[in-house]
């Protein structure tokens, strides 16, 4: 034998003992080790490879098939994605969790790491060793974090749901409270409340826009006998009819309101004398031919006035409220200014 062949079994003999001596150590260690020889496709498993998947010792195939074989199918390709990015150099690392079978059908959650040892000319993997750790208690303890998170979550949204319909339910209880509030409960149309703060607001806009605002006072004649006569529930009815008569009359952007009693004021923005007492007239014939409730004409007496540049809403009212009455005193169911 030549000193060529020599050096060649020395090699030979030398890298057989230290993959003896490799292989002897992995054999003491608990977690899962193997060792692939990417060039004849052997892979070695240590014994705790095999306990840990609940397999006898060396009981499976040593190739690279017993590995991808005990991959979950849907962990599988990720996998694989994994490790061909690192043996082709195109990450640094190989870290990857996955689910092995296990030797009863169940799957443990595993991290596997490996590290290749050596490479052939061309580049490819000569020689990888790795090691399979059991994570299947910190995985699983996340993945039940995960969906308590989720439950919790669920919950939470189900709440901000329900709070949110309440909350809608409160808004339109809110809405109605309000809206009750500044109507009268009787004819539902807007109450004094309601007519002195439109009022207010109207004169303030009136002022500071030198707009044209009127305002329109009316009160059914001779009231009090159909009251006397006929009852308070015939009263009531008189004053619904007289109402459904009025705003049959009143524009969009007007405000009709009861003032009290019988009593009734509609205020008309944006709108000069001349423009309130035509539509004042107008309401006075439509009530004329409002269908009575009893054996009675119902008939209305109004006072129309404009508004005057710094006129507070209390003057504007009391003027309204004159004009009224001199439509009383001209014989009632006429239109005085």
């Amino acid at each position: 034998m030549d000193d060529t062949s020599g050096s060649h079994s020395l090699r030979s003999d030398f890298s057989d003992l230290n993959a003896n001596m490799l292989h002897a150590v992995m054999e003491l260690v608990s977690d899962g080790i193997w060792d692939w020889n990417a060039n004849t496709g052997f892979v070695y498993r240590n014994p705790g490879w095999y306990e840990m998947l609940g397999y006898p010792r060396h009981s499976l195939e040593n190739s690279v098939f017993t590995w991808e074989n005990v991959i979950h199918p849907d962990d599988y390709p990720q996998v694989m994605a994994v490790f061909d990015d690192y043996i082709s150099r195109r990450t640094p690392h190989y870290q990857a969790e996955y689910r092995c079978r296990k030797e009863d059908g169940t799957y443990l959650w595993i991290e596997d790491r490996g590290y290749v040892l050596a490479r052939n000319l061309d580049g490819s993997v000569a020689r990888m060793v790795g090691a399979h750790r059991d994570i299947h208690t910190r995985k699983c303890s996340i993945e039940q974090l995960e969906r308590r998170n989720q439950s919790l979550e669920a919950l939470v949204a189900e709440r901000t749901r329900e709070l949110s319909r309440v909350n809608q339910q409160l808004q339109l209880q809110l809405d109605e409270n309000r809206f009750l509030a500044e109507r009268d409960a009787l004819t539902r149309v807007a109450n004094r409340y309601r007519l002195e703060k439109f009022l207010l607001e109207e004169c303030d806009r009136a002022e500071r826009f030198r707009l044209p605002l009127a305002l329109v006072a009316m009160d059914i004649d001779d009231f009090k006998p159909i009251n006397d006569r006929h009852g308070h529930g015939v009263g009531d009815q008189t004053l619904v009819r007289v109402v459904e008569g009025l705003e049959a009359c009143v524009r969009p952007g007007d405000l009709l309101a009861r003032w009290g009693g019988d009593e009734f004021m509609l205020i008309l923005p944006k709108s000069a004398l001349e423009t309130a007492k035509m539509l004042a007239e107008r309401i006075r014939q439509k009530i004329r031919d409002v269908p009575a409730v009893g054996d009675f004409k119902v008939t209305l007496s109004l006072g129309v006035v404009e508004r005057r540049m710094g006129e507070s809403p209390a003057a504007l009212m009391a003027r309204a409220d004159q004009a009224l009455y001199r439509s009383k005193a001209a014989g009632k169911d006429v239109v005085s200014e």
